[in-house]
């Protein structure tokens, strides 16, 4: 079998030592690098149709980038390198690398489906607001000299300092076409939304990759919603039965409208602002190894 791996190697995971143990649990495939944002992407593209299998070591963006370069037919697989690494744990591979190296070596495939934000495919979770305000934040503190991203110990701290600044408070923002108003919309592809360590924050219980996008979205936060809001993604339960929290599970399409621009990101990558969103669930999209 032919194969390709794409590796980032300033991921949070990933270092020489590390590469040539996961490739060796691959059976030795082709090694491509990348060495700056959308390289993924054309590594992608251009191997579909000619390797049998994908390979990526990496971390959630560069996960993000490879899916917007693959194709329906190619088989993914993806080794955990990043700080987080959420969508091949949400598909239930293990932490470490070598052990999801072996297991993929093994794996079958999968057909799941993506989400789509504008266009651009994502693979796990879409977020407009306050996850996405504390990602810009989180880049903003910088790289450490290896190149790596700052920890869950920085989002902690940034996401605090975020809520103190607003002083809890978060105002309808924004217009679910069709639903209603929200402070802040999180989109989820699948479960868990994200992790906190080895804790999954189940903020959509219902997502799943098999079926379309699931969204939550807060109308208002105050002071005293942010303990019972931490619960209901930490639980994964009371949040559809909040009188101030819209859900919507297995939706097909949604626009998001706001008031003024706000950040958006993709797979825990900032996007940019945006003012208008055309969410679309890519059913059946491609095929992972899991």
């Amino acid at each position: 079998m032919r194969a390709l791996l794409i590796v980032n190697p300033f991921a949070s995971g990933v270092d020489e030592k590390r590469l040539a143990r996961v490739r060796r649990a691959l059976g030795d495939p082709e090694v491509a690098r990348t060495s700056g944002p959308g390289d993924a992407t054309g590594l992608a593209r251009d191997a579909c149709g000619t390797v049998d299998a994908i390979y990526v070591f990496g971390g959630d963006g560069t996960y993000n980038e490879v899916l917007n370069g693959l194709d329906a037919s190619t088989p993914l697989g993806l080794v955990p390198g990043g700080g987080t690494s959420v969508l091949p744990r949400a598909l239930g591979l293990p932490r470490d690398p070598v052990r999801a190296a072996e297991r993929l070596a093994h794996a079958t495939p999968r057909r799941i489906g993506l989400g789509r934000a504008n266009g651009r495919r994502f693979g796990f979770s879409a977020g407009i607001g306050f996850d996405a305000e504390l990602i810009r934040r989180v880049d903003a503190l910088g790289r450490r000299r290896d190149g790596k991203r700052p920890g869950d110990v920085a989002f902690a701290r940034t996401a605090a300092r975020l809520l103190v600044e607003h002083r809890g408070t978060f105002e309808p923002a924004l217009e679910l076409d069709g639903i209603g108003r929200a402070s802040f919309a999180l989109v989820a592809n699948g479960s868990p939304y994200t992790y906190l360590g080895s804790l999954g924050l189940r903020i959509a219980p219902r997502g799943d990759f098999g079926a379309g996008l699931d969204v939550v979205a807060p109308v208002r936060v105050g002071p005293l919603a942010i303990p019972r809001l931490a619960f209901y993604a930490v639980s994964g339960r009371g949040q559809e039965r909040a009188s101030d929290v819209i859900v919507v599970s297995d939706l097909d399409r949604l626009a998001v409208r706001c008031d003024v621009p706000q950040p958006m990101q993709l797979d825990g990558e900032d996007m940019g602002d945006v003012t208008e969103v055309e969410l679309t669930a890519e059913r059946d999209a491609v095929s992972v190894l899991v």
